[in-house]
């Protein structure tokens, strides 16, 4: 097989997995694991790739790569609404706390199912505290939320409120449940995001709130972002559309967290 053939080989599993593995290409392609090494080596001076330990993820998959809410709106669209649909059941019509919601698109599934919320009689309001200009323009509207919105410098690739003014308004608040998202989630390193604001927010989110809920889609387990805003162990429960895969489940498994897949 040529060298061309194999870049595209490479490209093609990438594009449906996410991540390759050299051992895994090279019995897949059946050659030797240094010209495997070769081709990742090429494919990433090209910017196709990022070289990882053992193999190679997608260019998109940086530390510090980062897509704005638009560009996130249509990605992954079913899989975020299943999500949205298992965590709104934490939230029934006889829910009598708070949550907060962080910014983000697979938050901001469960703030589309949330603008038509309705208590049963008798029951209060829901509390719900957002970081996200869009979702607390959604969910203003419904007369059965009180829409408590967290303050600070907005920042326009996520349209989140970040900052020392946001930490200190979340570090005086104890939410019930916080549903947080992630940009990456992964059996050594944890919850991360690329951006140090956001990391010193989602922490605070994590610390104060009595369940900690992340929310986060298939194509982000073992994916690592810069910055670390939380250790297995420190969250409570993950919703996901699929399995994750044998290390990260052994990690979240020995970490204690309840993993619910939509």
């Amino acid at each position: 097989m040529y060298a061309m053939e194999r870049h595209e080989h490479i490209l093609t599993a990438l594009g449906q997995t996410g991540r390759v593995s050299v051992a895994g290409l090279a019995d897949e392609l059946h050659v030797a694991a240094e010209t495997i090494r070769r081709d990742l080596d090429a494919l990433e001076r090209a910017g196709h790739v990022r070289r990882v330990h053992g193999g190679a993820v997608s260019a998109s998959r940086a530390s510090l790569a980062e897509t704005t809410v638009i560009e996130r709106t249509g990605h992954r669209t079913e899989a975020k609404r299943a999500i949205a649909r298992a965590a709104l059941a934490l939230v029934p019509p006889t829910f009598t706390g708070s949550i907060l919601l962080d910014a983000g698109t697979t938050t901001g599934a469960l703030a589309d199912a949330l603008a038509t919320w309705q208590p049963e009689a008798g029951v209060p309001p829901l509390t719900v505290y957002t970081n996200s200009v869009p979702i607390a323009a959604l969910l203003h509207g419904n007369p059965s939320l009180v829409v408590r919105v967290i303050g600070g410098t907005v920042r326009g690739i996520t349209s989140a409120a970040v900052g020392p003014t946001a930490v200190a308004q979340l570090a005086d608040i104890r939410p019930d449940i916080a549903f947080i998202g992630t940009n990456g989630l992964s059996a050594e390193f944890g919850l991360s995001t690329p951006d140090e604001l956001e990391a010193q927010v989602k922490r605070t989110m994590v610390d104060r709130s009595r369940l900690a809920v992340v929310l986060v889609d298939a194509s982000k387990h073992d994916d690592e972002a810069l910055h670390r805003f939380a250790c297995l162990d420190e969250v409570d429960v993950v919703i996901t559309d699929a399995p994750p895969g044998p290390a990260l489940a052994e990690a979240l498994d020995e970490a204690e967290v309840e993993v619910r897949v939509a």
